[in-house]
């Protein structure tokens, strides 16, 4: 009895030691945790600094009762394997003050996710030496009030997938804030960065054409330029990225061009360009891009008919093609099948609005939440109102 009991325990520890891995991860490194520890002292913690998000709150002050490891702390995270710490995020983290050049947060040489978005960075430069984490895949800074030249040394970050540094500037002040990128200019920032999906630098002062590199970049799913003071002729090789899902544009006056003629493989599900000076007519082929749902064109210089095939654009929330030169007649049919748009906007045109007499029962008509349609000839109130709850 002895002897099976002793073989029963003997066979359980060598089970239990062979599993060990999977029951443990490695502790984090003790170089890397006073380099968090170091970081979190380097600001004062105010919430007025994240007052943007109303569930801001300090993750750093909860460190101390997560324990030693700090794979545990909020907000880090580490590699199962080696305890490195490689990702962190303390956005919404009420953070005060500025990432000097030789911050701690440099010594974690292993981070692939950074996240310091809306916090307050006192209108500080984005400190250069992020180029020393050089396996960085995203890079967010977004909404924390940085201000003057990003750095040329980002464009070192050739792993990037996302790059969010916008928007820096402070309406409320507007001595204060607004990046700029004039040397390095936008082209000599992204042109390294071949692994880019996701490009965000709404509100920095750009003030140049849009660089050919970007209708090169074949990963690009999003990309955000809005207030940027770009001008000149826009590519339309953009319009063919293959996996573009979101083009913003908007508040750029001196940026004009033509839509192309849309393919049915397009992905675009948010196109944006109010207030720039796109020309010209909507394509008939817009119709083709079925995972459309927000389309802002107005205040543009677009003319011409206004394609029926809008009415194929059954995912469509938003349409906004007002104070725009479209004439003719439109039928008002068009868009009460789509059931999903909340908001049309088609105000200030040159068209005559055809609504279809009658009291209308039909109930399956979309619900909107905004419509405008100042200026559009009408001659009654429309009866499709009456099924509007």
């Amino acid at each position: 009895m002895v002897f099976y009991f002793a073989h029963f325990l003997f066979f359980t520890v060598l089970l239990v030691f062979s599993f060990q891995p999977y029951f443990q991860h490695p502790l984090c490194r003790r170089d890397e945790r006073l380099a968090l520890l170091q970081f979190k002292e380097s600001f004062a913690i105010d919430k007025r600094a994240s007052s943007n998000d109303p569930f801001a709150y300090p993750k750093v002050n909860l460190w101390k009762s997560q324990g030693r490891d700090c794979c545990f702390w909020e907000g880090v995270w580490c590699d199962q394997n080696t305890g490195h710490v490689i990702g962190l995020n303390l956005s919404s983290s009420c953070l005060l003050g500025s990432v000097n050049f030789n911050s701690s947060l440099f010594r974690l040489f292993h981070l692939q996710h950074l996240n310091l978005a809306f916090n307050d960075f006192n209108y500080s430069k984005i400190p250069f030496a992020l180029a020393n984490l050089t396996s960085l895949t995203y890079l967010n800074l977004s909404i924390s009030f940085f201000s003057g030249q990003i750095p040329y040394e980002l464009s070192r970050l050739t792993s990037l997938a996302t790059l969010d540094l916008a928007p820096n500037y402070d309406f409320f002040s507007p001595k204060k804030g607004w990046l700029e990128l004039k040397r390095p200019n936008l082209g000599s920032l992204i042109e390294n960065l071949t692994s880019l999906e996701f490009l965000h630098l709404s509100n920095t002062k750009i003030n140049s054409r849009i660089p050919s590199t970007l209708a090169n970049m074949s990963s690009l799913k999003v990309i955000r330029l809005s207030h940027c003071g770009l001008f000149g002729e826009f590519l339309m090789a953009i319009f063919r990225l293959p996996k573009l899902q979101v083009l913003v544009l908007g508040y750029n006056l001196g940026l004009t061009g033509n839509l192309p003629e849309f393919q049915f493989h397009n992905e675009l599900m948010i196109l944006s360009i109010p207030f720039t000076s796109f020309f010209g007519k909507l394509p008939a082929s817009i119709g083709m891009l079925s995972s459309l749902e927000y389309l802002v064109a107005n205040n543009c210089n677009f003319s011409g008919l206004l394609p029926p095939s809008l009415g194929n654009l059954t995912k469509l929330l938003l349409l906004a093609l007002d104070t725009n030169s479209f004439n003719g007649t439109v039928e008002m049919d068009t868009f009460l099948k789509l059931k999903c748009l909340k908001i049309l906007s088609l105000s200030l045109n040159n068209f005559s609005l055809l609504i279809k007499t009658g009291k209308s029962t039909n109930t399956t008509t979309a619900k909107f939440e905004i419509l405008k349609l100042g200026s559009c000839s009408l001659k009654e109130f429309p009866n499709f109102l009456h099924n509007q709850d």
